[in-house]
């Protein structure tokens, strides 16, 4: 089987093997007899067994790479081969995924202007010109063995051959686009598969749902009737949204990988899973490898003593001898610098910085100051010049690349490492200087983040000559710092690698050694001469040995990629420098032309070659150029890092000293994640293919360590961090000593934990291990690898399936970025994108799922996040690479702008911690002692008892509201109980105990004499806020009647908002229906008769046309039981729920408000509130009428235009008790919040108000009140004023905090138990705390219990449970509600199931708990707090725990500032969670992952729906509520307009 493979691998270079060749299965050095390398080293064959390499199969090569608009780093047909084989394998699995929704105007359709191919000879030919007539027929040697078998099923019975090069695109690309028809549902099959993603099959082509496209402006939401609709399970699903949602889960039913075996089962904690090592993973079972020694340095007696000393030698000896020409965009000569001009002009420089910058006496440079090199790339000469001038003035150079705007990509990090240096003076160019950005007066301005330089401009015409007896000190090379080189750290920080003098001159001779430099020698280089190979190559080595530089900028690479092999073919050079993507974008421009000789070159170094990837480059290049007289042996291929410089080189084998053939490994991917080198057996898809870098360099020890922790030895077949210890490295990042010590000064140790030399190794960066022979093989970078559950990957290999994938051209010129994110303590990957302009949404979704499988199939790894951009918009480095770290901040901050996502967060996840099993609470059978439930005192606690309290309430003795009313109006008739304002503040009514009972009295008549009601009808009040409704309460009482409060519908809105109006009043069995002039013609309107069926109104009466005369008598109810009013209300759920409130419990209610707020009649309360349920009605309503004080009303509709309204109204009449809503709070946190100096000047105090109490019926909104107490702080407002209050359906009035009595407290809990349905207080700020303030001091005469919903078992102090309510003004019960009537019966009467069973309790749905706390009441006791969690119907159960959709929501809006409100909700066990965008719509899609990670790592669940929507489409209800379940069934029935809607897989 070895030997098969061989061949196959030989047959791919069109060799034919003999047995003799197959050295190939070499054991490891000291392995064990198991342990197989897997190696085949190439013999140089003689040249007749060569398949003859013809130009047509060259040409053939070129048609079939039509654009070179590919990052080329990653070709590699093999494993394009392989990905679509495994591809492949899912086609017959049909699965459907759901595409995300996106409005019309989301979808962007570049022009195609962005598309700039890079090579302008290429790029006229057709994008589909790789038709059938490419593939070449297999030859005898290849027909053999066709790449095994698997490759011709890929591509489903193309005649698929490779062909000469192991770098062509198996099959061409029209079995490609069959193939693309067969795959639109993929699926990913592999030992534990994931949920998958993507798939198709030939017979169905996928259906991609578009959005319909949205016109016009933006109506108000319509949620149709919503709460009609069947909600929950009975949602109609004729609809698409919930088609998608169905789709979707039934993806998501499918296995997900193997569970994990270790759980942590403690009740109390949700531990996340911790990745338990699979049995079966590969272990390394080589043995310790030993330390690679490189040949000895030799000592050659002309070598100069120092780099300084050889330029002046030269300067002087040879001063007309070329050192360095540039070239033009045209390719032509621009200038050519000799030795001679080189020393003068770098003498001049060192001159100019130390003497002429700043005075005499405070020179501003002084030798070993650092100085910025700042030139750009077609520019070596200058650069050459300031460099080398620097050296001689021993000044530290530090170069670096040219700013291009003032907000660069990664400048700012630049900036840091200058200022980090001390780096004053920049030197530069003239046309450099000139481009920079200027500021109105002509100065360079400081750019983000650098320190204040002086530029100084370096030519010629700007210097001095220096004086005849200034000489330069030229000294042997010493441990001063000669230069500094910048690196870019995976985060995107800068580094500055401190190289010494020395070690500078020893890599000079290191390389010259290794490459067999000889004086005079020309070199052609197209690298970045500023850093890296480039500059060692091409500035510092070639002055050493007097060479030659051609250097070839990357602008005219741009214009003709052939340029460097004419330039090396010219100028006949012996050695290029070159990168992978030079030899390709070469290939894909050359057109057979017949000068072309390459038979001059003795070495072709590949600077990047320690890239596994760039093999295939090399190997299609000499397949082309082969027949150019370009030898097997001259590729050169070499691995460096900034750390350890010259790690490895390759030298040219054939020649004089050459070294043995090349070496290349075909290894297992999935034995690489375990850092482990196995040959590929099994799974011929997944394989890396790694040729050598070489040798170790001259003078060199190396050896490769364990990545992470100690630096251990690796083991022979084991992968490891490369090592290096020689002169010839960096020493140190400047001014960093501790990351210095861990990368500068590692000690290796053995098994034994000695370690192996004295002298401390450098880490270099790259991960690799030393095979046969000495060979040195890197397969990775450290800082690529992303270690997700203990695997290892690299960044390089995912891009390079990634851009395996047909259609291959989809990524715009290969433009992908590969890195990982944390999300809950593992690292996930992501993986962003360019599309290619024209691509539609299609193409990009369907890319995108192919990418996910074949990466699962190859790598068996999950993709947290698949990100697509348009076209050009990634941050770029400044030679046009991806900024790599720039990319993942922008995405980590919600500023990338995707245009497609595609997060798979149940696919990677696997550690959130197991779903909870409820464990059975302790029964009537644990012992109860007392007040004690298992050891805790019982949660229960009451206000104030009413019978104890003497007051001098004069309206106690009346059993009826309507009687005390008539009371006020005979003792005092002229004091005013009402008065309302308008949205100016200025007084629109008011009305005196005396006017309400005239007005009452005159409705009254009107409803006996008009209405003919009897007495106990229903009447339905549609009133806006106001003193008509009050009014027409009063008047129903007199008459017997009994009212229902209901909004009125919206003039703008009537087809959502009069259906409820409608439906109330049928539900209320409404006799009749009051209301004003105004309001009576809109409910019989043209609109009106649209939305409802007008005929079957009740009769109508408008109030503004009242009889003139008084009832014969004023009705008297028979029993203080019998209804007084009904209270209407619409929950957060979408339940329409009427509750019966007797005269006994109104009068009840008042007088527990009166006691709580202290309310006399000489008492002012400021309300703005909506009038129509709960306390905010009795309020508006009942209390002034009981208590006599005067209550200013203020419409919360009128402060939408006039937001200060209600605090003006405040200060004016200097109240001192207030009400609000939420809704109303917020209208002031966000109008007001920039004009508080203005509303002081305008004289706004609030230093009066004692109390500003937020009425609500949910937990208090903490975040909300401390930011109204802060913001109005300034204008007097005491901190302590604002609470809250708490109410629900069956008691309107639970809490409230009045004025005596302790302030309200705060606790923080740990959210995490608050889940499994516990509460544990924790310490402010400490992770996953979520704070709770107390609702508000318990009414008087108010009793509460917490009891256990499932078993109705009394709960102990501290502990959650739901809060049941014992009160005189409890509601008696509901009138009706629609839904489920049998599960609310026993709402109004239950009893516990042990322990005090006599009392008869309300059960209040929403779970809450009791603590204890050391303050004292007004009465002496110790106070007890009521801590508001959440209603009971809106929590969610998810995996087996509790969830309230307010902590998810507080989470997504802070993910990102463009989310400015957030509703949550399931349907189907999904997590849907609905973001309001406020900003661009291209915000939209950078939401997505953001929502996903804050979910997850907050709350541990995984988000199935991202709905991104405007701003206002979450409705939300008077009281400021949002009405999450009207939400879910627009968002079902498909009417939310969403601007995007993203399915997570």
């Amino acid at each position: 089987h070895e030997k098969l493979t061989c061949r196959n691998h030989l047959s791919e270079r069109n060799m034919k093997p003999t047995d003799s060749d197959l050295t190939a299965v070499v054991r490891a050095h000291h392995g064990k007899p198991g342990t197989k390398y897997f190696f085949w080293v190439d013999q140089a064959l003689p040249q007749e067994r060569r398949a003859p390499v013809t130009p047509s199969s060259a040409s053939r090569y070129h048609r079939r790479r039509s654009s070179g608009s590919r990052d080329e780093r990653y070709r590699s047909d093999v494993h394009t081969e392989a990905v679509q084989a495994a591809l492949a394998k899912h086609k017959e699995r049909k699965m459907a995924v759901p595409m995300p929704s996106k409005r019309r105007s989301l979808v962007v359709q570049t022009s195609m202007d962005a598309y700039t191919p890079p090579d302008t000879s290429s790029g006229s030919e057709d994008e589909g010109s790789v038709q059938g007539d490419s593939q070449g027929t297999p030859t005898s040697s290849q027909g053999s063995i066709n790449m095994e078998h698997w490759i011709s099923q890929a591509i489903h019975g193309s005649t698929t051959s490779t062909t000469s090069s192991s770098s062509t695109q198996s099959g061409g690309s029209g079995a490609a686009h069959r193939l693309a028809d067969v795959m639109a549902q993929t699926h990913i099959e592999n030992h534990s598969a994931p949920p998958d993603v993507t798939t198709y099959t030939s017979e169905h082509s996928i259906q991609v749902e578009r959005p319909q496209g949205s016109t016009g402006s933006r109506t108000a939401p319509k949620y149709g009737n919503a709460e009609l609709m069947e909600t929950g399970d009975g949602v109609p699903v004729s609809s698409r949204v919930s088609a998608k949602i169905q789709q979707l889960v039934n993806t998501l039913k499918r296995p997900k990988r193997p569970p994990l075996r270790e759980f942590f089962v403690d009740d109390f904690e949700e531990l996340l899973e911790v990745q338990q090592p699979d049995p079966n993973q590969p272990k390394p079972e080589g043995a310790q490898m030993l330390a690679m020694r490189g040949e000895q340095l030799g000592v050659v007696t002309n070598w100069p003593p120092s780099l300084e000393a050889a330029l002046q030698r030269w300067g002087t000896i040879s001063p007309k001898a070329p050192c360095l020409t540039t070239m033009d965009t045209n390719g032509k000569p621009l200038y050519i610098l000799t030795y001679g001009k080189l020393w003068t002009r770098s003498m001049k420089v060192a001159y100019s910085i130390l003497h002429k910058l700043g005075t005499k006496q405070e020179p501003m440079v002084r030798p070993g100051d650092r100085v910025a090199l700042v030139f750009p790339n077609n520019d070596p000469a200058a650069f050459m010049a300031a460099f080398y001038g620097c050296l001689l003035a021993e000044v530290v150079p530090v170069p670096i690349e040219v700013p291009l705007t003032r907000k660069d990509a990664g400048s700012q990090q630049i900036g840091f490492l200058l200022g980090s240096c001390g780096v004053t003076v920049a030197l530069t160019s003239d046309a450099c200087h000139k481009g920079l950005p200027k500021s109105p007066t002509g100065e360079i301005p400081q750019f983000k983040g650098w320190p204040k330089l002086l530029w100084f401009v370096t030519e010629s015409k700007h210097l001095s000559k220096p004086p005849r007896d200034w000489f330069p000190h030229i000294k042997d090379a010493n441990n001063d710092t000669a230069y500094i080189e910048y690196k870019t750290c995976k985060d995107g920080s800068v580094l500055g690698v401190t190289v010494t003098r020395t070690a500078l001159l020893t890599h000079c001779q290191a390389l010259t050694q290794a490459c067999g430099y000889t004086e005079a020698e020309t070199i052609v280089n197209v690298l970045d001469f500023k850093k890296d190979v480039g500059l060692w190559h091409g500035i510092l080595t070639s002055v050493m040995n007097m060479m030659h530089v051609i250097s070839i900028p990357y602008s005219l690479m741009k214009v003709n990629p052939l340029s460097w092999i004419q330039k090396v073919c010219q100028y006949k050079a012996k050695v290029a420098c070159v990168k992978s993507r030079d030899m390709h974008w070469a290939l894909v421009a050359h057109r057979d032309q017949r000068d072309i000789n390459l038979s001059s070159l003795r070495m072709l170094i590949v600077a990047d070659g320690a890239n596994p990837w760039s093999i295939s480059s090399c190997d299609a290049f000499l397949n082309v150029f082969q027949s150019k007289g370009l030898r097997q042996e001259v590729i050169c291929p070499c691995a460096s890092s900034p750390e350890a410089l010259t790690v490895a080189i390759r030298r040219g084998w054939g020649g004089v000293g050459g070294h043995g053939p090349p070496g290349r490994g075909v290894l297992s991917m999935h034995g690489l994640t375990y850092g482990v080198i196995r040959v590929d057996s099994e799974e011929k898809l997944s394989v890396l293919t790694v040729q050598d870098v070489g040798l170790v360099m001259p003078g060199a020890i190396m050896c490769s360590v364990k990545p992470d922790g100690v630096p251990q030895l690796c083991r022979t077949d084991e992968i490891g961090e490369l090592c290096v210890c020689a002169v010839a490295t960096g020493t140190s990042y400047y001014g960093l000593s501790g990351m210095t010590k861990n990368t500068f000064e590692v000690f290796p140790m053995t098994s034994s934990g000695a370690p192996i030399s004295e002298y401390p190794f450098i880490r270099t960066g790259l991960l690799g291990f030393v095979g046969p022979g000495g060979l040195v093989f890197v397969v990775g970078k450290m800082d690529g690898l992303m270690v997700v559950s203990g695997r290892r990957h690299n960044a390089d290999d995912i891009v390079a399936t990634a851009l395996a994938v047909e259609p291959m051209k989809f990524v715009y010129r290969g433009r992908i970025a590969v890195f990982s994110v944390t999300v809950l303590h593992d690292e996930r990957i992501v993986i962003v994108a360019e599309q290619r302009p024209d691509s539609t949404e299609e193409d990009s979704f369907q890319w995108m799922s192919r990418v996910l499988q074949a990466i699962d199939s190859i790598h068996q790894v999950g993709v947290y996040c698949l990100a697509l951009v348009p076209a050009n918009t990634l941050p770029k480095t400044p030679l046009g690479g991806i900024h790599l770290s720039e990319t993942k901040q922008l995405f980590l901050e919600g500023s990338l702008h995707p245009c497609n996502v595609l997060m798979c967060p149940h696919t990677c996840v696997t550690n959130l911690p197991k779903p909870r099993q409820k464990q059975p609470e302790i029964g009537p059978a644990s012992v109860m002692v007392g007040n004690l439930v298992s050891g805790k005192r019982i949660a229960q606690a009451s206000g104030r008892d009413l019978g104890q309290i003497e007051d001098n309430d004069q309206a106690r003795k009346f059993l009826f509201l309507s009687e005390v009313l008539q009371w006020r109006a005979q003792t005092t008739p002229d004091h005013v109980l009402y008065t309302l304002l308008n949205c100016r503040g200025a007084i629109a009514n008011s009305l005196t105990c005396v006017q309400l009972h005239k007005r009452a009295e005159k409705i009254a008549v009107m409803l006996m004499e008009r209405g003919h009601l009897q007495d106990g009808d229903h009447v339905a009040l549609v009133y806006p806020p106001g003193i008509d409704l009050i009014a027409a309460f009063y008047g129903c009482l007199y008459a017997g009647c009994v009212p229902i409060t209901v909004r009125p519908p919206h003039p703008q809105n009537i087809a959502t908002t009069l259906p409820t109006v409608k439906m109330i009043v049928e539900v209320s069995r409404s006799a009749c229906l009051m209301t004003t002039q105004l309001i009576c013609k809109l409910l019989r309107s043209r609109e009106a008769a649209a939305a409802v069926d007008v005929r079957t109104w009740p009769l109508i009466l408008d109030t503004d046309d009242l009889p003139k005369k008084r009832p014969a008598q004023i009705c008297k109810p028979c029993n203080p039981d019998t209804l007084a009013y009904l209270d209407f209300s619409v929950s957060t759920t979408g339940m329409l729920a009427g509750v019966k409130m007797s005269h006994a419990a109104t009068s009840a209610f008042c007088r527990s408000i009166k006691l709580q707020c202290e309310l006399y009649p000489s008492r002012e309360v400021a309300i703005c509130l909506d009038p129509y349920c709960g306390l905010g009605f009795v309020l508006w309503c009942l209390c002034s009428v009981y208590s006599g004080h005067q209550s200013i009303l203020i419409p919360p509709s009128e402060l939408e235009t006039n937001p200060a309204l209600w605090l003006l109204a405040v200060s004016q009449y200097k109240v001192r008790d207030t009400f609000c809503s939420y809704s109303v709070m917020e209208l002031c946190t966000k109008g007001l919040g920039s004009q508080t100096e203005s509303l002081k000047a305008r004289g706004l105090d609030l230093s009066r108000v004692r109390t500003c109490v937020v009425v609500a019926e949910e937990r208090p909104r903490i975040a909300l009140t401390q930011s109204f107490s802060k913001l109005f702080k300034d204008l007097g407002l005491h901190p302590r004023a604002v609470s809250t209050s708490f109410g629900c359906r069956v008691n309107l009035a639970i809490c409230l905090q009045g004025t005596s009595g302790p302030d309200p407290t705060t606790v923080y809990v740990d959210m995490r138990a608050l889940r499994h349905d516990r509460v544990r207080l924790v310490e402010r700020g400490s992770p996953h705390s979520l704070p709770l303030m107390e609702s508000g001091k318990i009414l008087p005469g108010v009793r509460i219990i917490i009891a256990n919903p499932e078993t109705k078992g009394p709960l102990g102090d501290s502990h959650l449970g739901e809060i049941w309510v014992h009160s005189a003004h409890n509601a008696s019960g509901y009138f009706t509600i629609y839904g489920d009537e049998s599960l609310q019966s026993d709402h109004f009467n239950s009893r516990l199931s042990f322990g005090d069973t006599q009392t008869i309790w309300a059960r209040t749905g929403y779970l809450g708990f009791l603590r204890r706390t050391e303050l004292t009441d007004a009465n002496g006791e110790r106070h007890d707090a009521l801590y508001v969690v959440g209603a009971l119907d809106e929590a969610m159960e998810l995996r087996g725990m509790r969830y309230h959709p307010i902590d998810i929501e507080t989470s997504v809006i802070r993910a990102h500032k463009s989310v400015t409100e957030c509703a949550v909700f399931t349907w189907t066990n999904l997590l849907v969670v609905v973001v309001e965008l406020d900003g661009s719509e291209q915000e939209a899609l950078d939401l997505v992952p953001l929502v996903t990670n804050v979910v997850l790592e907050e709350h541990y669940l995984i988000v199935g729906v991202v709905v991104v929507v405007d701003i206002g489409v979450i409705p939300i209800n008077s009281r400021g509520e949002k009405q999450r379940m009207h939400l879910r069934d627009g968002f079902l029935a498909d009417q939310l307009d969403p601007i995007y809607v993203a399915y997570n897989m």
